[in-house]
């Protein structure tokens, strides 16, 4: 089952679309908005499924679904915690710093907690205001919950994952080290997120959901060239029971939060960074880890940041060629 949010009001009108994407049915006499449906899922699921069969076989009055017309699934969440899953990421950002990776780093997950009051449309600019700030896409995984009890095996964080999506988390790289200085982390250099047109239901997902990881390459091209093709399934240290029973360890959480796996990172075929695509490689799902690979092998960094007028495309696509989620497709714009 896939469902998104249409635009309209402060947190958009649920529907139900079709497999390819190319449909769409209203939900509202169901739950008029996605946190409502995860608020009382053991009574909406069942009859969003329902109207999802209804919808394929055409039985119900239906319309076209633009992505266009898409906000946020969620366009404002109770919570958005983001990981960081991929620990080669993590290495070589380290590496190229000349700083230790503390060897906990691969046993205890890195977390933090971004801003949820309000998430872009997979169709809206990236507001900069300073090219200075230093503009990053993070493309990224990420699950949505539901209730989760404080201490929560890994087991039951992963039976309470209702939907998959992607996701862009925007960084401001040049403000980040400042603000970790602080060491009370981020805040300024970690703005509004965006993610994917569609959410899914893990079960609709087939041999793509396995252990609690989604599989496959997800594509991000930056300015209509590939940049990326890194495989979600692949180096993933961290599954999403884990990440979720880490956030749980010591509170509960509420249905409707947004879980991130943090940047996607493959290592490459030799056990060593991932090469650019254009070398043989899968690419990279953020500048920065191509900035610090640059940086391991020459000692200087040469691809820039986002610049106002960039364009990025995230997606994932089935074996069909189609997108699964639909497509995350932004341009950088000044603020």
């Amino acid at each position: 089952m896939k469902l998104a949010s249409l635009k309209g009001g402060r947190d958009g009108r649920l529907v139900v679309v079709s497999d390819d994407l190319a449909w769409c049915a209203e939900a509202g006499h169901i739950a008029p908005t996605l946190q409502a449906a995860l608020d009382d899922w053991e009574h909406a699921e069942p009859l969003l499924a329902n109207l999802a069969t209804d919808l394929q076989h055409e039985v119900i009055p239906m319309m076209r679904f633009h992505e266009r017309n898409a906000t946020s699934p969620l366009p404002r969440a109770y919570q958005w915690a983001d990981g960081s899953a991929y620990v080669n990421h993590v290495a070589l950002v380290r590496q190229a710093r000349g700083a230790e990776m503390p060897e906990s780093f691969w046993t205890d997950p890195l977390m933090y907690q971004g801003g949820s009051d309000g998430f872009l449309a997979p169709r809206d600019p990236i507001p900069l205001a300073d090219e200075a700030w230093g503009c990053d896409l993070e493309a990224e995984v990420v699950v949505v919950t539901g209730d989760v009890p404080q201490g929560a095996t890994r087991a039951e964080a992963l039976a309470a994952i209702r939907l998959v999506g992607l996701a862009n988390d925007v960084s401001l790289r040049n403000l980040i080290p400042a603000e970790l200085a602080k060491g009370f982390g981020f805040v300024q250099s970690k703005p509004a997120s965006t993610f994917s047109p569609v959410f899914v239901t893990p079960d609709s997902l087939g041999d793509r959901w396995a252990d609690g990881k989604l599989h496959g390459p997800l594509m991000v091209d930056l300015n209509g060239t590939p940049f990326g093709r890194a495989d979600a399934g692949i180096d993933m240290t961290f599954d999403f029971g884990t990440l979720i029973a880490h956030l749980a360890k010591t509170r509960a959480i509420v249905a409707g939060s947004i879980i991130g796996s943090g940047t996607v990172s493959n290592r490459g075929t030799d056990g060593g960074p991932g090469k650019p695509i254009a070398a043989g490689g899968v690419g990279y799902s953020c500048i920065a880890e191509v900035r610090t690979v640059e940086t391991i092998e020459s000692g200087a960094a040469t691809t820039p940041f986002l610049k106002h007028g960039d364009t990025v495309r995230i997606w994932m696509e089935d074996e069909r060629h189609h997108p699964i989620f639909g497509t995350i497709e932004q341009v950088v714009e000044a603020a």
